[in-house]
């Protein structure tokens, strides 16, 4: 967005760092994707190594614990789509095994020289149907997790104490979180934290999100249980235009992840609040067509008395 020329501005409409904007609205964690050879569209691209290590440095700056989000493909990657670099190709499984493992120990060992010690790491973005197609496809749980243990392997080789998270989209949905990580135990898959999306917007017919918080509670607290993990919700979103829906949805969010038992429950980030629709034509950002954030994002703010 800044390399547009996109400007941001504070509530009293002065321009600002963007990072400076989210911390006065209570963000203090950030989290940043990595792609293994994005180009250099404006919308689709960046989020290379470098471009990753500067952000996270810039975050630490402000104070700020990192995120990384390895996506392992050179664009989004998420349910619909897991696009093999291409860098990756034609590679054996063995191969592919080392490609993963190198590049992860590569952009782990640069943030670790640029001063970062990310406090989570993903290994994947949203992978109910696994990474890397075809090879570490859902459908072959023996091949994920040998890929999901070289991220991890690498990740704790460079920064012993970030912790992993494996992500599934659909944080309501038990029935899918339940089968998701019952394979990756079964499969001896790695990690420490559950991470889950959650997006009323996207369910079908788009309910209110009243309708599935308590199901989001449950699914957290059966995660807990069951596999003796910790759990946060890394995605979160709620529509630009319904403003004070956003904001209570954020909300009722943060407090069902407070009331996970034994305090296993981490956090909340907003994917992407400052991702405005006049820029992104994203419709769940926390951004005015001002370039000021919405109320929505003054959730943050709320403090658990």
């Amino acid at each position: 967005m800044e390399a547009s020329g996109y400007k941001f501005y504070s509530d009293n409409g002065k321009e600002e760092d963007c990072f400076q904007i989210l911390k006065d609205h209570g963000i203090n964690s950030i989290r940043l994707r990595t792609f293994v050879n994005p180009s250099d569209d404006p919308a689709s691209g960046h989020c290379s190594k470098e471009e990753t290590v500067a952000m996270a440095v810039r975050a630490q700056k402000f104070g700020m614990k990192v995120m990384i989000d390895f996506h392992y493909s050179d664009t989004w990657a998420d349910p619909s789509k897991q696009v093999k670099p291409k860098a990756w190709e034609g590679h054996d499984f063995p191969t592919l095994l080392n490609d993963l493992y190198t590049y992860t120990f590569d952009v782990m060992s640069a943030l670790k020289a640029a001063g970062v010690s990310p406090e989570w790491v993903q290994v994947g973005n949203e992978i109910p149907g696994g990474m890397v197609y075809p090879e570490g496809s859902s459908t072959n749980w023996p091949q994920l997790a040998q890929l999901i243990n070289k991220g991890y392997e690498a990740i704790k080789t460079v920064s012993p104490q970030s912790k992993v998270i494996l992500h599934v989209d659909q944080g309501n949905n038990n029935d899918r979180f339940r089968w998701w990580f019952d394979a990756a135990k079964a499969n001896g898959a790695k990690y420490d934290i559950i991470g889950l999306s959650y997006y009323p917007y996207w369910l079908e017919g788009k309910p209110d999100y009243s309708l599935s918080i308590v199901d989001l509670a449950k699914n957290m607290n059966d995660m807990v249980s069951r596999y003796g993990k910790e759990v946060m919700v890394v995605e979160v979103g709620g529509e630009d235009t319904k403003v004070q829906n956003t904001y209570d949805m954020l909300i009722a969010v943060q407090k069902k992840v407070l009331e996970v038992p034994n305090n296993k429950g981490l956090g909340v980030f907003y994917w992407e609040p400052e991702g405005a629709r006049s820029w992104s034509h994203y419709a769940l950002s926390a951004w005015g067509d001002d370039g000021k954030p919405t109320k929505a994002l003054d959730a943050f703010l709320w403090k658990d008395n």
